[in-house]
């Protein structure tokens, strides 16, 4: 992502994709053995009332087989567990049969390709979610995936569709002046029922070609009643923009620039991307595995009460929020709508607390509109005020400037977040060393870490860093690490060669809700097992903080019970 204030930053979605330490399969065989080893260390079990939730799930009605039922739940019941506030409907859904193949295999020695997407980013029980794929085989099967823990399995298959014909569907233009690559006129391939069998969650649909070709398409179900105690928000408005497919995102494209033309942004990026069409990485699943997957199989795995929602579902929706105690913005969730930003700032308002689990969040802002497949299809971010359509007479509160700090919406997310991203590590250096600052603080709990200890390559990619002013007050920091300029760019200030990459923590005086920023894009991430072999793993550590504050969140308002305390004064080198 540039910079925001405004300096050249690389292009690319290469720059933030932290390597992952192990193979899925890997990380799976690894996760079953550390369900068996580690325990949060935390408070004991209080249950609260039950809440009704519903009944058996159907079986699925055409266009499919349903491969495992959930069990029937007459009624949800909450405690208060090591790891955070349990749900008994959670414990009950982990407790079924996992399906480890929902993992993509190696690719076809034969070269095939397959890919798709679908008319919807999230979906409710009822809905009907239509396929669009290119498959270079004569025939594919999908089959959707609950994603969760499963006894280590990691997924749950609900639906498979019968073989279908495979097509390869033809390419997908670039609109002239945006830059929009749009899938928009393939044909649909099937249509997928989303049954009471599919319990809100996040999905991956699995397509494979009789060739062996594989990939994933993305889908979020989820249940605009539900309140919980976590509301789990996947960021599609991020990933869409830096989707390449096509050859275009919202931060390189191709093609040369006219003259005149400002070189940052890149001249020749997306103004406009479209969610009809498929995501390069991840095998289709954009960054899911590693900026979000990670997290949720932790908190699936502990039977912890969370809802699930897409950000495109809560620009329409933003109130959702305030049925939680805590909101979970995940990995790299860099753009937000003007909707979703006032949902946000609401809840926080209303006592909701606020885990920013990541870095660089809320930089971006856009806004949806409409594509000939269906509403909030397509986002625009054309990063200039001066060349977005609305720049001169419409909403300011809808302008896609660079940033929310740049005119004429002029609305910094210090203030909310409570630092402010400051650089990123460059692709080819190895991750930096998080170091623990103020070890009495409560996310230390059971840790055995003290201040100066160094959690080992833990901080990849993006990074954020305290603001030279407006930081609250109470701002409490809870980790201070240093970061060689020989390993990253800052568009900040620097120490002797080096800048920082905090962690911080601060509750707000007007409604005692918590604020947590991680500092780093890497963090869920950083949750994954190590191999055995592995010397310093920072993961039992990563775990065990990560259990201390969503048991803190769980309990309503932060504030409450631990009030943040300012050590900004304490910080080496001053004022660091």
């Amino acid at each position: 992502m540039g910079g925001q204030d405004g300096s050249q930053r690389t292009p690319g979605p290469s720059r933030r994709r932290r390597r992952r330490r192990l193979t899925f399969t890997a990380v799976l065989a690894l996760a079953i053995v550390a369900s068996a080893a580690f325990v949060v260390k935390g408070i004991g079990a209080r249950q609260e009332p039950a809440t009704p939730v519903s009944a058996a799930h159907a079986t699925t009605a055409g266009g499919g087989s349903v491969s495992a039922l959930a069990s029937p739940v007459s009624a949800e019941t909450r405690t208060s567990g090591p790891a955070g506030v349990q749900s008994s409907a959670l414990i009950a859904e982990n407790a079924q049969p996992g399906s480890p193949d929902w993992q993509i295999s190696a690719t076809p020695a034969g070269g095939g390709s397959i890919a798709g997407w679908a008319d919807h980013t999230d979906a409710q029980v009822g809905d009907s979610v239509r396929l669009f794929v290119s498959a270079t085989a004569p025939s594919f099967t999908a089959s959707a995936y609950r994603m969760g823990y499963y006894g280590g399995a990691g997924a749950r298959r609900v639906w498979s569709s019968a073989p279908t014909a495979g097509v390869v569907q033809p390419p997908c233009p670039v609109t002239p002046g945006v830059n929009m690559v749009s899938c928009a006129g393939w044909s649909p391939s099937l249509t997928m029922p989303v049954t009471s069998s599919f319990v809100q969650g996040d999905y991956l649909i699995k397509l494979v070609g009789a060739d062996g070709a594989q990939s994933y398409v993305i889908l979020t179900v989820w249940d605009p009643s539900r309140s919980a105690t976590y509301l789990f928000e996947t960021h599609s408005l991020t990933e869409q923009g830096w989707n390449t497919y096509g050859g275009f995102d919202f931060y390189a494209g191709h093609g040369p620039c006219a003259p005149g033309v400002p070189s940052y942004p890149q001249c020749n990026r997306a103004r406009v991307v479209s969610f009809d069409r498929p995501y390069v990485d991840g095998f289709g699943s954009a960054d899911f595995l590693y900026n979000e997957y990670p997290l949720l199989r932790f908190m699936e795995q502990h039977g912890l009460d969370v809802s699930y929602v897409s950000d495109i579902a809560l620009d329409h929706d933003p109130a959702f929020m305030l049925q939680h105690k805590a909101f979970l913005s995940l990995g790299h969730d860099e753009t937000w709508t003007y909707a979703e930003r006032q949902g946000i700032e609401t809840a926080a308002a209303h006592g909701v607390n606020v885990a920013f689990m990541s870095a660089a969040a809320m930089v971006r802002h856009a806004r949806l509109q409409p594509s000939s497949i269906g509403p909030d299809r397509q986002e625009v971010n054309y990063r200039s005020s001066a060349e977005d359509p609305l720049g001169a007479t419409g909403d300011p509160h809808l302008v896609t400037g660079n940033t929310w700090d740049s005119p004429p919406t002029s609305w910094p997310t210090l203030p909310l977040i409570g630092e402010a991203y400051s650089g990123y590590l460059f692709p080819q250096s190895t991750p930096a060393d998080f170091v623990v600052n103020d070890a009495s603080a409560w996310i230390y709990q059971g840790t055995g870490l003290h201040n100066g200890s160094v959690l080992p390559s833990l901080i990849g990619s993006d990074f954020d860093h305290l603001a030279p002013r407006g930081t609250p007050p109470n701002l409490q920091v809870l980790g201070h690490s240093p970061i060689p300029l020989s390993k990253g760019f800052t568009g900040g200030a620097t120490w002797s060669g080096v800048t920082y990459s905090d962690m911080t923590y601060y509750t707000r005086p007007d409604s005692n809700a918590g604020i947590f920023d991680a500092g780093m894009v890497s963090w869920i991430d950083g949750l994954t097992p190590c191999p055995a072999a592995t010397a310093g793993c920072a993961s039992p550590q990563v775990q065990q903080m990560t259990g201390n504050l969503l048991r803190l969140f769980g309990e309503g308002p932060a504030g409450r019970n631990v009030p943040s305390v300012s050590n900004q004064a304490t910080l080496v080198p001053p004022r660091s």
